[in-house]
């Protein structure tokens, strides 16, 4: 009788990518880490996935997580010290996940100073239940104040199923766009893995990322099914991690 030994795939080489630029790592502010412990937690598991620099992105968004730059570097610098404490070696560095919304448009109004990655790419997300009035006036607000607008995870505003159309609207504004890794998989819901498939063929990703919130998410970014997406992603050439590490 033949005996089949099961494979164990290694899981996604995310060293390919070197930077994560979206994430929700600060302890305490957000809908991501609750605490310092937790924020160790995560970072360590990220280095340990083969990513060498980490771009923490709380969210800015209305009364919800009314974040500032100050609140933001004070939360940076607690987990900074937390990791030197701890002897562990990590290159963190903070920017800001922006919601496009009526306080953004005061921002936009006012020409409030804004987080940036790579002090260029302003990360910015909008509704995803429905349409955002006045998007497109708000982002090209935006790129004359100078920002590079990066769209993050633009496969879940599934409503854009049925106006795929838009997409192509927002990437002839000048706009990027990041993925969110774990929409390679069924994370998200079937919807999202379809768009994130349409998004993929179109060479439309300029970025990805992990949007890490906690540790379930950490432990499914190990799922070995989500190499054959990268890979697929890498080929194109198009993607632009790793420029983020000079």
């Amino acid at each position: 009788m033949l005996i089949f030994k099961k494979r164990h795939h290694p899981p996604p080489d995310y060293s390919l990518l070197g930077t994560d630029l979206h994430s929700h790592l600060l302890p305490g502010i957000d809908d991501g880490a609750p605490d310092l412990e937790t924020s160790l937690s995560l970072i360590q598991g990220l280095r340990e996935l083969g990513f060498e620099r980490l771009i923490t992105t709380p969210h800015v968004m209305g009364n919800m997580y009314p974040n500032t730059p100050e609140i933001i570097s004070d939360r940076l610098c607690a987990v900074q010290t937390g990791l030197a404490e701890t002897g562990a070696a990590a290159d963190l560095q903070a920017a800001a996940e922006y919601f496009l919304d009526d306080q953004m448009a005061d921002y936009v109004q006012d020409s409030k100073p804004m987080l940036t990655i790579s002090g260029k790419y302003l990360l910015c997300e909008f509704s995803m239940m429905s349409p955002t009035m006045g998007l497109k006036e708000m982002i090209f607000q935006l790129q004359m104040q100078g920002y590079q607008i990066l769209l993050a995870h633009p496969e879940r505003y599934v409503y854009l199923e049925l106006n795929k159309g838009h997409y192509d609207e927002l990437k002839a504004m000048g706009c990027l766009f990041q993925l969110n890794l774990l929409s390679l998989g069924s994370y998200y819901g079937k919807t999202v893995q379809s768009l994130t498939q349409y998004l993929i063929k179109k060479q439309y990703y300029d970025f990805a990322a992990t949007d890490l919130h906690n540790v379930r998410q950490l432990e499914l970014l190990q799922d070995p099914k989500l190499g054959e997406g990268l890979k697929r992603l890498m080929d194109s050439g198009r993607i632009r991690n790793r420029e983020l590490m000079s």
